[in-house]
């Protein structure tokens, strides 16, 4: 449900806030419409054109519109009716709140029924020819439920309902229908009424309809007529069983419904008390419960002295007879006033949140009950203090009455939503488990403001099922972040980080902007460190699992064991020997890969730097697990047995063609082993000169490192090796990779002429690695998202570097781990860094079945979107004079006779705050530079030269509320 209604309301809690309190929702008429307040009200309402009563339950920030959210030009926003728009943001609202996200229903049969009675928008306004293209269809009234279908992209039956008073219900009646046909498979059901023209209250002066202080005092003795009131509601109406089987909370049960028209009755606007009967009785058969079934009924109750009588009489022939306990009446009216074609709606919700507290709210404004009404004749009784919901041995239901002034009734009974066994919260939470909560909005301005009311809504609350909520109830938009906790309220920490835009380690943000491939890029040694993955061991199954299958494989060919030495058990080997360290990297970066899996990440490629490549073979299909294990144990013993303490490897910040001049003076000792990027070269040789070329480099300035090996890979220092390694690794069985794989030893995808057989695997280690050409391959071929999988990023900048020089498109590049930080909560950082880019996760993956909270609701940054200019009574044309564009006079006309013009305005608070600058809300005046503006524009009407004097006798104050005139005479 997602409601906007007098008094503040704008959700329906607070609604229920209202009407529990009790508290009175109407007020003085707005000043932000172009209505002349002034003159408007006639507390005799004898003039035409005005209101004897100046009070009603208004929205006062009607015109406001987050026009942006939706794809809507300002100046659509502008042309387009109020009502559309809060069609539009209640609709999402109430979806959101459904547990539903709003983006998924695009191409569903999900039906729209909306009831709206109002088409006065911009009726009165000379409409600018600028936005002439947009006013029809903005205040179309069919438009009002065809805009939320075309926004959200729903397919199901779309229809705009008018009858008056009773649209909202007719809409909700029809929805419900609509979903039992089988039309639509989810409904939104509501309506709206919005007064952009003062038209009602001077209609109803007219017929002295009107309750003279605005309140509808219903079913009371002091009843002296309806008060006007605004409003939306909206409600999400789905079959009950689709409901359970998805998930989404049921608030309450439509258990029945009915329409029908008066017919020829006492007269066209006058009330029917037999056809209220009688929908009364059809919508109980349609329920299928008795009249003593039904606890409560939210009355029409306009506060008319002959419509609330009717009413009563009906529902005390219906209700009210052989019945043990009364049936018990009131109206929201009497909080917010008559909110028209959304009146049904809002009674609904009201209904639903009393059902659900268990209480029934007093109505307001009794002074006694009605004597016009013969309460003996049934057990009916007016709600004049809140009460208990009755106790009774059945649901809770309750009914709500709407009568539209041309005659179409509508009756609706709910029933209190079935009781649903108790689900436990979600496994594994309790502060321990780390926890991403998924916030997304269109704005960075927005995406702070939704965490800033997640600060105040979210306490308490499980932060599994919170993160559950989030992930497939709220729809991922642009802006995103990530925040990332456990225990100790690290939650909220970052919750406030991203609500005050300051950095934290507990949250990534991003722009969902990329598009395209995912590439696992698995890095050769360097990654490692003693300890890595230890601590994910004891968090992540899914990883522990794959090590445990990678350690079985070893230990065919090692003596040692794969767990002991990563958490370093004792006895256990270091990684100072290159046949535990390969082998134990290779066992992280598949148990890694296989993680990435988990949560949703599947590569669309892979590309392996040096030993990297025998893991992105086994992950992309190439390479059983058991073939892999025996390449990287079986060729790094032949290593550390024939290789280890011959040479050295050495980083240069520099291109490949510097690389090579330096190293131009050792040839034959040192070689380029690999180039990792444009200033990236890996350089590997004897150690004697790797020595001297490293004192050399430094001297020149160039912040060459040493790579921790003691042997030299990529150089003619592996050709000792090439017979051992075409011995033990005979008979591999490679097969096609299932994932595309890029070598960097060939500098190709490999394809089915590549067979990665022990020559291969002997060309890796003896040949060059060009990663740099692999990666600039892979962004030429619409690689966007590189994913290191590794305890240590070690390439991530190598690869963000060759990703910036295809700036044409954005790309985003990640490790997994990090030394030190081999936690769970690590790789949920660098899961979300994929996620806030745009790339598909799985973030709760082991979390099944449905946990659903109440969130707070999408935090749309509205702006005012109005058609100003003079209106009604004031209107330029009509009045006779030419309408001016200046901001501070409205019109000019001639002086008959004189040469001389006549320029007029109105100036108030509402319309020219901007005058005042910082000054409070009283009384302020004008500053000088305004007046000499209007005087040098009124002499410009008549070319006159200068204004050589200005004497100011009475400041000009615009008042705390209203309006005051402006008159510029120029001649005699």
């Amino acid at each position: 449900m997602a409601c906007r209604l007098p008094g503040g309301v704008s959700t329906p809690d607070e609604l229920w806030e209202l009407v529990a309190e009790g508290r009175d929702a109407v007020s003085g008429f707005p000043e932000d419409r172009g209505w002349n307040v002034e003159e408007l009200y006639d507390p005799e309402g004898s003039r035409p054109g005005t209101s004897y009563c100046r009070e009603g339950g208004f929205l006062y920030d009607l015109a406001d519109f987050d026009a942006e959210f939706f794809g809507i030009s300002p100046r659509e926003a502008t042309a387009m009716d109020p009502q559309q728009r809060l069609l539009l943001e209640t609709s999402w609202e109430a979806l959101e709140r459904a547990a539903i996200d709003p983006t998924k229903l695009r191409g569903e049969p999900v039906g729209v029924f909306s009831g709206v009675m109002y088409h006065d928008y911009g009726s009165q306004t000379r409409i600018p020819e600028e936005l002439e293209g947009y006013h029809g269809i903005g205040t179309a009234s069919s438009v009002a439920s065809g805009r939320v279908s075309y926004t959200l992209g729903l397919e199901g039956p779309a229809l705009t309902v008018d009858t008056a008073c009773s649209s909202s219900l007719v809409a909700l009646h029809l929805a419900a229908q609509s979903l039992r046909n089988g039309e639509c498979t989810l409904a939104l059901a509501g309506g709206v009424a919005l007064m952009s023209q003062p038209t009602s209250f001077v209609e109803f002066s007219r017929q002295r309809a009107l309750a003279a202080n605005g309140r509808c005092k219903a079913y009371a003795e002091a009843a002296d007529g309806t008060g006007w009131a605004e409003g939306v509601g909206v409600l999400v109406l789905e079959r009950l069983s689709d409901a359970r089987r998805s998930g989404h909370p049921v608030l309450a049960v439509v258990r029945g419904s009915a329409i029908n028209q008066d017919g020829a009755s006492n007269g066209l606007t006058a009330p029917s008390g037999p056809a209220q009967q009688r929908v009364i009785r059809q919508a109980l058969a349609n329920a299928g419960v008795s009249a003593d079934g039904v606890d409560v009924v939210e009355g029409h109750g306009t506060g008319t002295t002959l419509g609330d009588p009717i009413e009563a009489q009906a529902l005390l022939a219906t209700y009210g007879r052989d019945r043990e306990v009364p049936l018990w009446l009131g109206s929201l009216k009497s909080n917010i006033g008559h909110a028209q074609s959304a009146a049904g709606v809002a009674g609904i919700i009201k209904m639903v949140q009393a059902m659900r507290h268990g209480v029934l709210p007093r109505t307001l404004h009794v002074d006694q009950p009605s004597t016009k009404v013969d309460w003996g004749s049934g057990a009916v009784e007016l709600l004049t203090e809140a009460r208990a919901w009755p106790e009774v041995e059945r649901p809770r239901r309750a009914a709500v009455s709407s009568f539209g002034v041309s005659g179409t009734n509508a009756h609706v009974i709910l029933e209190q939503a079935p009781q649903e066994a108790e689900t436990p919260p979600p496994a594994g939470d309790g502060g321990a488990r780390t926890v991403p909560w998924l916030l997304s909005a269109k704005s960075e301005a927005a995406l702070r403001a939704h965490a800033e009311r997640f600060l105040a809504d979210v306490v308490g609350l499980d932060s599994v099922a919170v993160a559950q909520t989030l992930l497939h109830s709220r729809a991922a938009l642009t802006e995103r972040a990530v925040v990332v906790g456990g225990e100790g309220g690290e939650l909220s920490l970052g919750l406030r980080a991203l609500a005050e835009g300051v950095p934290s380690p507990l949250v990534v943000t991003g722009s969902a902007d990329v598009e395209g491939g995912t590439v696992f890029v698995f890095p050769g040694q360097g990654h490692q460190w003693a300890g890595m993955g230890a601590r994910l061991l004891e968090s992540e199954p899914v990883f522990a699992g794959a090590l445990a299958e990678c350690a079985r494989a070893l230990s065919a060919y090692v003596e040692w064991d794969l767990l002991e030495v990563l958490r370093q058990v004792e006895g256990a080997p270091g990684f100072d020997r290159v046949d535990v360290v390969q082998p134990a990297s290779f066992a992280v970066m598949v148990a890694l890969a296989r993680l990435w899996h988990h949560y949703g990440v599947r590569p669309d490629a892979v590309v392996g730097h040096s030993q990297g490549e025998i893991a992105a073979a086994h992950v992309a299909g190439a390479l059983s697990l058991e073939d892999a294990v025996r390449v990287v144990a079986l060729r790094s013993q032949a290593i550390g047995g024939r290789l280890a303490g011959l040479g050295g490897m050495m980083f240069l910040p520099v291109s490949r063609a510097e690389a090579e001049e330096r190293i131009a003076a050792y040839a034959g000792r040192v070689e380029v082993a690999a180039v990792n990027g444009p200033a990236s070269t890996v350089v590997a040789g004897d150690a004697g000169a790797l020595k001297e070329l490293f004192e050399a480099a430094s001297g020149a300035g160039v912040r060459a490192r040493m790579v921790p090996v003691d042997y030299a890979s990529h150089t003619v220092h592996v050709e000792a090796i090439e017979g051992e390694l075409a011995e033990v690794l005979a008979g591999l069985v490679p097969r096609a990779p299932e994932i595309p794989m890029y070598s960097t030893f060939r500098d190709a995808w490999l394809d089915g002429s590549t067979v990665l057989d022990a020559s291969y695997w002997y060309g890796n280690l003896r040949h060059e690695v060009r990663f740099a050409s692999a990666v600039e391959a892979l962004a030429g071929a619409g690689y966007r998202a590189f994913v290191e999988v590794s305890a240590h990023p070690v390439l991530t900048t190598a690869v963000q570097d060759l990703l910036d020089a295809h700036a044409d498109s954005p790309a985003v590049t990640t490790g997994t781990l990090r030394r030190d930080e081999d936690t769970s909560a690590r790789f949920h950082m660098s899961l979300a860094t994929l996620h806030t880019r745009g790339i598909a996760t799985d973030p709760l993956p082991d979390v099944t079945g449905h946990h659903h909270v109440d969130l707070p609701t999408y935090p749309f940054q509205r702006r005012r979107y109005w058609l100003e200019g003079p209106s009604g009574s004031t209107d330029a044309g009509a009045l006779g004079l030419a309408a001016d564009a200046h901001p501070l006079l409205g019109a000019v006309a001639e002086l008959p006779g004189s040469g001389g013009v006549l320029a007029t305005g109105r100036l108030s608070r509402s319309t020219h705050g901007w005058l005042l600058g910082d000054a409070d809300g009283g009384p302020a005046a004008v500053p000088a530079s305004a007046l000499v503006e209007m005087a040098v524009h009124a002499g410009d009407q008549v070319a006159a030269g200068a204004l050589d004097e200005l004497v100011v006798e009475t400041p000009l104050v615009l008042p705390a509320t209203g309006a005051v005139s402006v008159r510029v005479q120029v001649g005699e």
